[in-house]
């Protein structure tokens, strides 16, 4: 080829390149500014009426009058939440189906399985980490213990008697006791059940001795005497129950264990779309009411950024992992 010649297309080429970038730019600026034009779906992994789904239904409607265009929250729960995440990773990347999830769907739910159905980071755009809470640590009212002491004397005098319940296998509740009780060295059984509420009813009724859940879950029980509130699962007390103890205040440091829900999109959600819906997602939650609810729920609001939340679920994958495969965890 003339050297010559190929000098002499350089700027021509230079152009077009410029040219087709601009244009990119522009769509991309276009569809954000009419985005949205039509109703937005966001599918929530998890049968209706748990704290996931309640969430998503209370954003849902603010985010319709923010955004004016209905939301409509769709419950698709299965497979420890597989089934509704991969229905958004496959959704065209549009801004029209959204992901509204928790880290027990989203990060230890694809590591229960081999191979795993999709990778929490490269699957997804990342949106925003909306609120999160630590683990509650509840007994029975009728175990003979008043504080974490006594509750792991009590197990370790009983090796493989005592018994926990958890909404299922795989699920927070399920993974933030089994690291309970690498952290303490004791050894109970695990019972799964299928919800939330039969697992806390198991509780109180005496059938199994604890449970790791939620303060805003639990608390009216705890209140009611038919659960004890033992401690809490994290680095800092919970102003919904101030009395309550962290388990590093009852000499078990630097153990954690939360829940968090968020937002995605699809792989490839343009960026324009994407920070338009953060916008609109960091107004609702700085809202008073929204503030209130999440507080008197015993949850902490976060509002993080994109790239907080990719940092958090690398860090998460990590250390469910490790219980996971240390536990020989696997999906039901």
């Amino acid at each position: 080829m003339n050297p010559m010649r190929t000098e002499a297309r350089r700027p021509r080429l230079l152009r077009r390149a410029v040219l087709a970038l601009g244009l990119t730019l522009a769509a991309t600026g276009a569809m954000a500014q009419a985005w949205p034009s039509r109703p937005i779906r966001m599918i929530v992994p998890f049968p209706a009426g748990g704290p996931t789904d309640v969430y998503a239904r209370v954003i849902g409607q603010r985010l319709s009058e923010v955004l004016g265009q209905p939301v409509i929250v769709e419950d698709k729960p299965g497979a420890t939440g597989v089934i509704g995440s991969t229905a958004v990773r496959d959704a065209p990347p549009d801004g029209y189906t959204l992901l509204f999830t928790s880290n027990s769907a989203h990060v230890i739910g694809p590591l229960l399985h081999n191979p795993a159905p999709f990778d929490p980071v490269a699957d997804f755009k990342p949106v925003m980490m909306v609120l999160r809470y630590p683990m509650y640590l509840l007994t029975s009212a009728k175990l003979p213990v008043t504080n974490v002491k006594e509750f792991v004397a009590l197990a370790k005098s009983k090796p493989g008697k005592l018994s926990y319940s958890s909404v299922g296998i795989g699920s927070g509740g399920h993974l933030a006791c089994e690291l309970f009780n690498m952290a303490t060295g004791i050894n109970t059984l695990h019972v799964a059940y299928k919800g939330a509420a039969p697992a806390q009813a198991a509780l109180a009724a005496g059938e199994v001795d604890y449970m790791c859940d939620s303060v805003g879950f639990s608390q009216p029980l705890v209140d009611a005497g038919k659960l004890h509130g033992l401690a809490i699962i994290g680095p800092k007390r919970v102003p919904a129950v101030p009395s309550v103890p962290t388990v590093a205040e009852q000499g078990i440091p630097g153990v954690s264990a939360f829940i968090w829900q968020g937002v995605y999109g699809p792989k490839g959600l343009p960026d324009a779309v994407r920070d338009r819906l953060s916008a609109a997602l960091t107004k609702i939650v700085n809202e008073p009411a929204f503030k209130e609810r999440v507080d008197k729920n015993g949850y902490e609001l976060m509002a993080s950024t994109p790239e907080q939340l990719t940092r958090d679920t690398v860090a998460e994958k990590a250390m469910w992992s490790r219980i996971i495969t240390e536990k020989n965890i696997k999906a039901e």
